[in-house]
This record gives structure tokens, C-alpha cells and sequence, in this order.
């Protein structure tokens, strides 16, 4: 008889780990609570997989041999209590993709620039001709590329919320960027539940594997004092200290990592300390597997960037129009607020998460003329800055948003979406914001 796969969630990753179940000879059924979209739908009925969708039947998942859960499902909901107590395995779609493949596992998670971080690594493997693999919180997702492409290596951005559900999950290279109050809302407004589930992408490493962490982000410092890591660290800051394997010093980064290079600040394509974090932890990483100098230079010279990360739209009327729509904690708009040029009208707000605003005030007073609100509760946004901003509105809307921008900004001046929120209160996601955003700067 087959196993009982139930897969919960019905998005990216839910609809992979089906397709990758059915292939593995699972007998698998798919609950969604909510409306499946039909490009999933169509995908499902075609490959002959049972789903129900608007309602989670308690009974049929109580019945699984194995649950694989979407990312955005926490482990308090309903849906799971049956099946914790029957002591059912509840996985994430990261945990079950790793079993069907051999591909060297790079992963890669902070609570920023992992995306930026991942793609810039996955650039230089396939300047490389390194037969690599993108997955993870990107793109698709990492159970349908084993299903339909099985690669020698996988760079994966995860997040905190797929790597709770890790068992024997084994990347070969592992990097935590940084760890900074994110998702807190998930993890009991407990700094320490997020860290260590942050620190959780280490805990199947050996001594044959590789960890890459910032020696100057404190939080990661104070856990890795706390939690036994088998694997080789390697760490990186802008700063040169004891053992580092990258830092900056007279305006050239240097890797220092299976034979040292330098490169000037200036030519890397990727701006701001923020990135040149980025660049070393990349660079790091490919000089592990023997990737050639040269390659990695071209790489962190010549790579493009992110979408809806400091996206530069379209200059009107002499105001820089910036798509920063992927900062969905504070962090994330601290590094956006930093990098700005000139006094800026910042567009903020969505689904707090717990943010404490605090962080950006400095920069707020030394940059910010006004903040237009972009979401439906703008309190939180309110309260932390209307002491030291004078202009503060509500919207409702991407181009009520974008037009009262305009009427605020004058020349030289930028309008930044940088909200530090989630998006779902009026968007789909960060990109459906970022893109509505894009298209109202368009019109204009």
C-alpha cells in the first residue's frame, strides 16, 4: 500500500511537493483552505491529483502517513492538531525536496538580503558553467525543479518559517546574513525562537561541511555562542578581524579564502555596505568550491540586481521614483533609507509584524520631509514618527500612494517604496505591491 501524502497549501511550494510525491509513488491529496488559483488547479487535474480547496477536512489529514505544510501555515493552526496528536511527521516542502535528490545543498537564509545574496551566488555558478539550480523562497520551488530537472548544485533561499520544518535537511554550505526582529508575530514575540530557527540551518552539518556567518551582526554572534556547529566556519564584516575570510580595507573588498583577491569598492555592481555584505558572502562561497577569481570578479562587477529591491522606476520632473517593495521588515528599510539620495518622501506601511520603528528614526529626521502611508492600519507609522516628520497621509492604493507622492516631492527630492510591512492587507504579495507601484509611477 502507499503511503498517505497530505500536502497543505495549495501555492508554489504545495503544488511541487505534490507533483514530486506523485512522482515518488506517494498516494498524495491536497488541502487549501482558501481558493486554489486556477493555473495551479489546471496543473493538479492534469496530473490526476486529488485536492480539495475552501476547506481543510480534518479527517483525511489525520489519516497522512506524512504532511508536507506551506511555509505560511503556522504549527498552531487547527488543521495540524489532530495530526500532532497521533504523532504524525509534519515536514516543510524544503525538508521532503532534499530526500529525492543528490545535488549538493547550498542554503542561504537572514532577515535580509538572502534573495539578493542568493541570486548574486547562483550568477557567479552559472558565469561558472556550473550545472546550479535556483530554488528555495524564489522562483520555483524546490520540490518541481527535483521533479523536473535534477541539478548537480541547488542555491536555496529559505526562510525562517521553511526551515522550521527541517529534519534531516543537509546543505553542504550553509550562510546566515544577519538576524535582525522579523516574523516575530510567529515566533511568540521571542527574539530567541526566531534566532534559533535562524541557527537550525546548521544543525545537520558535519565537519566536512561549511557555515558563513557576518562577525558583525551581534544577534548572530550571541547564538553562535550558544549552538554546537560541526561544520568549518568561515565568517566575513567590513572590518578586518582575527580568522575573517572577507572585509574591506583602503576602499578594495578582499576574500581571503583559498588564496586571497581584491576588487575596488567602486567597481562592485551592488552599492551600499549592506550589498558589500552581500558580495563577501557570495564571494566566500564560491571560492569554497574552487570557483576561479576571475568569474567571481566579472560576477560582483557586471551582476543586475533584484527586482522590487531598490529598483531604480523612472526619474519625473527631476524626482527618482525607487521600488523597494521587498522590504517587509524594518532592517530591510533602514538599508533602503540609508542608501537615498537627497530628502526623500517615503512610502511605508501594510501588516505590521511587531516592527519597532525606533531603529529608524535617526535616519528618518536626517532624511525623511514626508511619509505617505500605504496600507489600511497606518497607526503604528503615525505614532513613531509624527514627533519628527510634519507630513504624514494615508492611502488606500498604489496610485493614490504614487500621485500624492508627486505632490509632495520636488526636484532633486526621491520617493521611496520602502514599506517595512507585509503586503497582504492590500496586495497579494511584495511583487504585486512593487509592480502596482511601477505601473502608477508610469502614468504619471
Amino acid at each position: 500500500m502507499k503511503d498517505k501524502l497530505i500536502i497543505l497549501g495549495a501555492g508554489e511550494s504545495g503544488v511541487g511537493a505534490a507533483l514530486l510525491g506523485k512522482q515518488q509513488g506517494f498516494d498524495v491529496f491536497l488541502s487549501d483552505s482558501g481558493a486554489i488559483s486556477e493555473k495551479y488547479k489546471t496543473e493538479l487535474k492534469t496530473a490526476g491529483l486529488e485536492f480539495e480547496e475552501g476547506r481543510h477536512s480534518l479527517g483525511i489529514i489525520k489519516s497522512a502517513d506524512l504532511i508536507v505544510k506551506s511555509p505560511g501555515i503556522p504549527d498552531t493552526a487547527e488543521c495540524l492538531t489532530g495530526a500532532k496528536q497521533k504523532d504524525i511527521s509534519i515536514i516543510s516542502e524544503i525538508e521532503f525536496a532534499s530526500r529525492f535528490t543528490s545535488a549538493k545543498l547550498i542554503a542561504i537564509t537572514g532577515s535580509n538580503g538572502k534573495t539578493t545574496c542568493s541570486s548574486l551566488t547562483y550568477d557567479i555558478f552559472k558565469r561558472a558553467g556550473l550545472n546550479v539550480s535556483l530554488a528555495g523562497n524564489i522562483g520555483q520551488s524546490f520540490a518541481r525543479q527535483v521533479t523536473e530537472q535534477d541539478t548537480e548544485h541547488y542555491i536555496l533561499e529559505l526562510s525562517s518559517f521553511q526551515l522550521d520544518g527541517i529534519v534531516d535537511f543537509h546543505p553542504y554550505i550553509s550562510v546566515i546574513l544577519n538576524i535582525t526582529p522579523d516574523h516575530l508575530d510567529r515566533y511568540d514575540y521571542q527574539m530567541k525562537n526566531y534566532a534559533q530557527s535562524k541557527f537550525s540551518i546548521t544543525k545537520n552539518q558535519t565537519e566536512q561541511d561549511y557555515f558563513i556567518y557576518c562577525n558583525e551582526d551581534p544577534v548572530t554572534l550571541e547564538y553562535l555562542e550558544k549552538t554546537e556547529i560541526k561544520a568549518q566556519k568561515l565568517h566575513f564584516g567590513l572590518k578586518k578581524q582575527p580568522g575573517a575570510s572577507a572585509w574591506i580595507e583602503q576602499d578594495q573588498l578582499i576574500i581571503h579564502h583559498k588564496n586571497q583577491f581584491n576588487m575596488l569598492i567602486s567597481d562592485l555592481s551592488l552599492k551600499g555596505n549592506h550589498n558589500a555584505y552581500n558580495s563577501m558572502a557570495s564571494g566566500i562561497l564560491a571560492r569554497t568550491i574552487d570557483i576561479k577569481k576571475e568569474v567571481i570578479r566579472e560576477s560582483l562587477s557586471d551582476f543586475k540586481g533584484i527586482p522590487h529591491r531598490l529598483e531604480t522606476v523612472a526619474k519625473v520632473g527631476g524626482v527618482a521614483y525607487i521600488n523597494d517593495s521587498k522590504a517587509t521588515n524594518v532592517n530591510s528599510t533602514w538599508y533602503a533609507l540609508e542608501c537615498a539620495e537627497g530628502p526623500v518622501v517615503w512610502i511605508a506601511g501594510g501588516i505590521d509584524k511587531g516592527n519597532d520603528y525606533s531603529v529608524l528614526i535617526p535616519l528618518v529626521r536626517k532624511k525623511v520631509k514626508a511619509i505617505v502611508c500605504l496600507g489600511k492600519n497606518n497607526l503604528g507609522i503615525h505614532n513613531a514618527f509624527s514627533r519628527y516628520v510634519d507630513m504624514i497621509v494615508n492611502t488606500e492604493s498604489a496610485v493614490e500612494a504614487v500621485r500624492m507622492a508627486q505632490h509632495l516631492a520636488e526636484k532633486n527630492d526621491t520617493v521611496l517604496l520602502s514599506p517595512a510591512c507585509a503586503s497582504f492587507d492590500l496586495f497579494k504579495n511584495y511583487e504585486d505591491r512593487g509592480n502596482q507601484f511601477k505601473s502608477a509611477v508610469r502614468e504619471l
